[in-house]
């Protein structure tokens, strides 16, 4: 569960649109401006790959601006210019600010139906998507961990999150006289077990967490003894806990009359407002342009941006490639000065009206380069994805024709003349994307057997490039090669090794185990059994549960991570069934448990905080902004697990520890790779420090995020959902996948309401991970959390091998859950994977949507295969470059061939 303070950190994800509505309450404020960033790609001329510029002071907040050319002089006012023709250079870039907009969270209490009956009131004054991420505590629980509510006790549209909590929307309120927006109303009885109920609130459009002074909001129900730090005693009046509401401890007292209980029975028992700061996204830009001017100087330079506020460009030029930055000779504009020796700054003069700054910079020939950045309002720096803006001079040829990045309101496509000189730019190209993904080698060409096999790796490079920034090619550029003979071009085979931890990119993975597993107590040695048949079904890599000692039978509260006699077998069985697999040709996952660990003692407070065994890390090891458990370290970089210590990512000897365990595992065990377990509980860099020392063949987080709601209806546009999963995979630099569970979520509200056009975005693509960043997409539909006992997340009953019809024929890793596999579905499943595999689907297999409509969904798969979904007719064109023949259909599914 993602938290932060009420002095929020706005989540670096991609933003679709900015609502600019008039706040709907008196009470809103606008404050200061910041500026943020997003995760798109920026290509500024030849890109600046260095900054040499840094402020020694102040902060620099990222900006990633998206470039895009237009040669028309009409959006950019030159001062003294008449010819267009002398326009060389001409690019404006959108860029996001943060508007912060302070409002108030509100806690009340109400009287209920009856004098047994309460009712817990919690809203926000500011509008937007607010979510309550809730849960309670019993009266007879020992810890702090959260339960779900009883069903009586949660409001229409809730979503139950795992096992320990419940989220429900904010409706807008009709108590206008208190001048709240949005509220949720949580009905009780006073005599029931439940002792408190914790909340905090979240903030769907900015994936904000809200918490009360850094913890969980907390309403105890109940009295609390003093004399056992254990027990709670039993219900008396209700009363809030002191310390948790601040002043509402006090709330019954606070009623006017001698009888406080009767007076305040009937209206509201208590009401409290704590501040909350809401950041927002604004758009501006800035236009850069260069007109020649040999009457005056060889160019001048122009600058011209909509920020508000006070924006000073700091700024130098580069005489070489080395892009160091160099104070030039004058003249120089109107309110410049030398900053600290390195550097020049200048401030824009105010446009006419106040709407924005401009400024003009002449230049000098012999420059190559010309390098900034901006600060505004004398705090907030604002560069280029943590690098300088830097507009190349000297190379005509990239003037006289501007390279159009992107279109006109399309902010996730890049595309590229075709028309190109291609033996004269591709390497250049090439070596641009290499810049800016990780895994690829930075040589600047990579010789291959056939044509095929380079424009695979090329088509590789880019979707990566373009995916890391939620960018994406509509089109792959060819390069010349001399022909060779067919037969060679139909052997060879990408034989390189693209990136760590993504396979060959024709994996199907299975999941090998269920929530019941352990109960067998000789798993391992039952699933070797199973080795060879899996294998003949065509799985390529197995997912094995947790192997270290644990709390929990099922692995998932680590506490020695060196002793691997675990409820599913020993050591040595662990071994034989690696082995095993590795002899019938499949590939072997471990689950690696590393957010949290389970303690072996106490503290001096009595807090089990204390490691043993190898790793006997202390509380240090603990991160120190969970109160349950009172660590010592920094603050957790992700969501706090609330059920064990959190452990702290940033210590260096953490990590250390980790990386030499997880290489153990690699080398004792023979695990090929890892299933990440609860990645949002720390920072993705962290992440690519552990794959980047164990060097995994493949590996998969599990970063479980609820979907997007209004209203109890499953919103149509995730984007957001899918960017903060894409921008967990960023952060790792693509060294580790992700579980797709936007897919999953759209595929449950699909089948389950028909309602299949959910299964196309606006752009006409899969809409979830797999639309944006298919290679680091894995897909289900089902897993030991979400199906098996548990059934936290069920798909849909009956609808089953609709799921594996999608995930089977569509690009991503597709993942196969062990209780479906050793079902009546079990036919169903070898035959679609046999179709994958026969016609070399893969995780970058391009996807056409031909329908997506109520009843059905259709698609057709690197014109190999043809699906469709749903009740509704389909049936793929037999005139065409293809015939189509029908390869496998069960209900509601049929899977067709090319001939």
């Amino acid at each position: 569960m993602a938290t932060v303070p009420l002095e929020p950190i706005l989540h670096h994800h991609h933003w679709q649109e900015t609502s600019k509505s008039p706040m709907e309450s008196e009470k809103h404020k606008q404050s200061s401006l910041n500026y943020t960033w997003k995760t798109r790609n920026c290509l500024i001329g030849n890109g600046a790959k260095r900054c040499n510029f840094r402020p020694a002071s102040s902060r620099v907040m990222k900006t990633t601006v998206r470039a895009s050319s237009n040669s028309s002089a009409a959006e950019l006012s030159l001062s003294n210019t008449s010819e267009s023709d002398n326009v060389i250079f001409h690019k404006t870039f959108p860029l996001q600010c943060i508007e912060k907009v302070e409002g108030k969270i509100l806690v009340r209490l109400d009287c209920g139906k009856d004098e047994e009956n309460l009712q817990l009131v919690v809203g926000c004054n500011l509008p937007g998507k607010w979510i309550l991420h809730w849960g309670i505590n019993y009266a007879n629980d020992i810890g702090s961990d959260w339960d779900q509510p009883p069903v009586e006790m949660r409001p229409l549209g809730s979503i139950p999150i795992k096992e320990y909590a419940i989220e429900t929307p904010l409706e807008k309120s009709v108590e206008k006289e208190a001048g709240f927006i949005y509220e949720v109303k949580i009905d009780f009885n006073t005599r029931s077990s439940i002792s408190a109920i914790n909340f905090v609130l979240r903030d769907e459009e900015t994936g904000s967490w809200y918490q009360h002074k850094g913890t969980d909001f907390k309403v105890p129900l109940t009295n609390i003894s003093n004399d056992d730090g254990n027990t709670v005693e039993t219900k008396q009046d209700f009363a809030i806990w002191p310390g948790t509401l601040g002043h509402l401890s006090n709330m019954l007292q606070k009623s006017d009359g001698g009888n406080s209980k009767e007076s305040t029975q009937k209206r509201n028992l208590s009401y409290e407002e704590y501040d909350i700061v809401k950041q927002s996204l604004v758009d501006n830009s800035m236009s850069v342009c260069i007109k020649r001017c040999p009457e005056f100087v060889n160019n001048l330079l122009h600058i011209e941006t909509d920020i508000p506020g006070d924006v000073v460009v700091h700024w130098g030029v580069c005489k070489d490639e080395s892009k160091k930055w160099e104070i030039p000779t004058g003249p120089y504009p109107d309110k410049t000065s030398i900053f600290k020796n390195k550097a020049l700054q200048t401030h824009l003069q105010k446009k006419e009206g106040g709407c924005g700054c401009s400024g003009l910079f002449p230049l000098d020939a012999g420059i190559e380069g010309f390098l900034f950045v901006l600060k505004v309002n004398n705090n907030t720096w604002v560069n280029c994805m943590g690098d300088d803006f830097y507009i190349p001079m000297s190379n005509e040829r990239n003037f006289k024709k501007p390279e159009h990045i992107g279109e006109e309101n399309v902010s996730t496509s890049m595309k590229l003349d075709s028309s190109q000189d291609v033996s004269t730019n591709t390497d250049e190209l090439i070596n641009e994307i290499r810049h800016l993904v990780i895994g690829i080698s930075s040589e600047k060409k990579r010789k291959t057997k056939s044509k095929e096999t380079q424009e695979n790796i090329l088509r590789e490079i880019e979707k990566l490039a373009a995916e890391a920034y939620s960018i994406f090619r509509s089109s792959i550029p060819s390069f010349k090669k001399k022909p060779e003979s067919e037969s060679e071009s139909k052997e060879a085979e990408p034989d390189l090794k693209i990136s760590s931890g993504t396979g060959s990119g024709f994996e199907i993975l299975c999941q090998g185990f269920n929530w019941e597993s352990h109960k067998s107590t000789s798993w391992y040695s039952e699933l070797q059994d199973k080795a060879a048949e899996l294998s003949s079904l065509g799985f390529t890599i197995v997912w094995l549960p947790p192997p270290t000692e644990s709390i929990s039978p099922q692995g998932y509260m680590p506490k020695d991570l060196y002793n691997l006699n675990s409820r599913y077998g020993n050591i040595e069985e662990l071994k034989s069934l690696v082995n095993k697999f590795h002899e019938v040709g499949i590939r072997a996952l471990g689950d690696a448990v590393i957010n949290h660990r389970c303690a072996h003692s106490q503290n001096q407070n009595g807090v089990w905080n204390i490691f043993g065994g190898r790793l006997d890390w202390d509380d240090s090891a603990v991160v120190g902004d969970d109160p349950h458990f009172q660590g010592r370290g920094n603050k957790s970089s992700g969501d706090n697990f609330h059920a064990a210590p959190n452990i702290d990512h940033s210590q260096e000897f953490v990590r250390k520890d980790l990386k030499e365990w997880l290489c153990w595992l690699r080398k004792e065990i023979g695990y090929d790779g890892w299933r990440l377990d609860f990645v949002r509980g720390f920072w993705g860099g962290y992440v690519k420090d552990y794959m980047d020392a164990s060097e995994p063949y493949f590996a998969v987080g599990e970063y479980w995020d609820s979907l997007n709601y209004t209203y109890g209806e499953m919103d149509y546009n995730q984007d957001s959902h899918r960017q903060r999963i894409v921008d967990w995979i960023n952060a790792t630099n693509g060294t580790a996948g992700a579980f797709d569970v936007t897919t999953k979520g759209i595929l449950h509200s699909a089948l389950e309401k028909h309602e299949y056009w959910r299964l196309s975005d606006s752009k006409g693509k899969p809409p979830g991970v797999v639309g944006w960043w298919p290679s680091r997409a894995v897909t289900f539909i089902e897993n030991h959390d979400t199906g098996s006992t548990q059934g936290h997340w069920r798909f849909p009953g009956g609808k089953e091998m609709q799921g594996y019809a999608y995930i089977l024929t569509h690009p991503g890793t597709p993942s196969v859950f062990y209780d479906h596999i050793f079902s009546h579905y079990n036919s169903q499943i070898s035959t679609l994977i046999s179709i994958r595999n026969r016609n070399k689907i893969h995780c970058r297999s391009m996807v056409e949507i031909s329908k997506a409509e109520g009843d059905v969904y259709a698609a057709i798969i690197d014109e190999k295969i043809a699906m469709k979904i749903g009740p509704g007719h389909f049936e793929p064109p037999q005139s065409g470059p293809h015939q189509w023949c029908l390869a496998a259909e069960g209900n509601d599914y049929k899977v067709w061939e090319a001939l």
